[in-house]
């Protein structure tokens, strides 16, 4: 049997992005130690795990070999939900007093103030949400296209439960990995610290591309 070759281009890998401030920027809500096995491991793991997936069905596509798709695409869909996330959660913090902590202003402020009436309520709702989220996974700020309403989501792993088409506008990762070295396994204080250092100019900026 010969096997059809198929006609390929190059095509562009996911790549890990930097820091949008230095390791040690976030201290002490989150520490340089965390902060850089966080990312410099944890999300270059999703990097490379997506990038060996495509790799995967690629050259299955060129042998012409079975794959056990189901698996893969699964794998894929995690690795890259890994990656949008934090590649997503990155920015959505900045230092103390440098545009992290506090509360938010302009419009995200008035679309919390409409949706929920204060933002301690909407504060209160988001914490309760990242507290519970059962195993491993992600709180999320989330604005539904179909209602023009605001919906806090909570993801499990990275890809389980996300509302297709939803414009995420502030995550907060809550997976052990994300705060083992500071807190151990204490997830409140890791959520407790993460309000000091939301960024709310970026959920801002993210809210006017809606």
């Amino acid at each position: 049997m010969t096997v059809e070759k198929i006609s390929t281009r190059p095509f562009n890998k996911y790549e890990l992005p930097p820091l949008p401030y230095a390791a040690d920027a976030l201290e002490p809500q989150i520490s340089k130690e965390q902060l850089s096995i966080h990312h410099d491991r944890h999300h270059q793991g999703y990097v490379t795990g997506a990038n060996a997936n495509l790799e995967r069905l690629e050259k299955a596509r060129q042998e012409g070999a079975e794959v056990d798709m189901k698996a893969l695409l699964k794998e894929l869909s995690f690795n890259i939900g890994g990656h949008v996330l934090h590649t997503l959660f990155w920015p959505t913090m900045a230092p103390a007093g440098r545009g992290g902590g506090g509360t938010p202003g302009g419009a995200l402020a008035d679309l919390i103030d409409k949706e929920w009436g204060s933002f301690d309520r909407f504060k209160a709702e988001f914490t309760k949400a990242a507290a519970s989220v059962e195993g491993s996974g992600w709180a999320a700020l989330a604005c539904c296209p179909m209602t023009d309403r605001p919906i806090i989501m909570q993801i499990e792993k990275h890809n389980t439960n996300v509302y297709p088409s939803f414009k995420i506008l502030m995550v907060l990762d809550v997976w052990e990995h994300a705060y083992y070295v500071d807190h151990r396994n204490n997830r409140g204080q890791f959520i407790d610290a993460f309000w000091n250092v939301v960024n709310w100019d970026m959920v801002n900026k993210r809210l006017e591309t809606l």
